[in-house]
């Protein structure tokens, strides 16, 4: 019996790089969701920066999976800073503004991942990851800045801890693909049990 078809419901290279990187077999389909619409409907509602993260996750799989046969990953990351949700930024100088506010603060990255099949989600998972951003002087943010420049725009936090962004750290308490985007290692498991991966 062949292993099933698995799918990556996301444009994120960031996410297809950790998927392929760890010996994963899949292609890459958007489900083409409207997440500002969606997101703006759950906190009118009240949601929390988690359950906003992990509805947007069931959403591109389960979406996906309608019209994809196999096992649908779907995968969202929100910010979240004393409660409030922060989208990505679309400028240099909003990003400036984005790390000045993180500056010497701890923020949480919820990481929610969720695979679906035949439409319908059959697991689950929110990984939350705290990180403590030191301090840093203006001087390093303007290089920073400067040394990275619009790549940053791709991250909600502006920054890409595999990159020069880990020195805007003092502290972090987590797991590393969590804060890439798409936490790897119940996803994996997962992936065994249904027979994509070896066991």
């Amino acid at each position: 019996m062949s292993a099933p078809q698995v799918t990556l419901a996301s444009a994120s290279q960031i996410r297809a790089t950790v998927l392929r990187g760890a010996g994963v077999e899949f292609e890459v389909f958007s489900p083409g969701v409207d997440e500002a619409a969606m997101k703006a409907g759950l906190l009118a509602e009240g949601a929390s920066p988690r359950d906003i993260a992990d509805a947007l996750a069931e959403l591109k799989a389960t979406r996906a999976a309608r019209s994809r046969s196999g096992l649908v990953i779907g995968a969202d990351q929100t910010l979240d800073l004393d409660g409030g949700l922060y989208d990505k930024v679309g400028t240099l100088e909003e990003a400036d503004a984005r790390l000045r506010l993180l500056r010497g603060k701890v923020h949480k990255l919820h990481a929610a991942v969720v695979v679906a099949k035949d439409g319908a989600p059959i697991w689950r998972e929110v990984v939350t990851t705290k990180l403590s951003m030191r301090p840093f002087t203006d001087a390093f943010l303007e290089g920073y800045l400067a040394r990275e420049g619009e790549a940053l725009l791709s991250s909600v936090g502006c920054y890409r801890l595999e990159g020069e962004g880990l020195q805007l750290f003092d502290r972090i308490d987590g797991d590393y693909f969590a804060i890439l985007g798409l936490p790897m290692i119940g996803l994996l498991d997962l992936l065994r049990r249904h027979g994509v991966l070896a066991l």
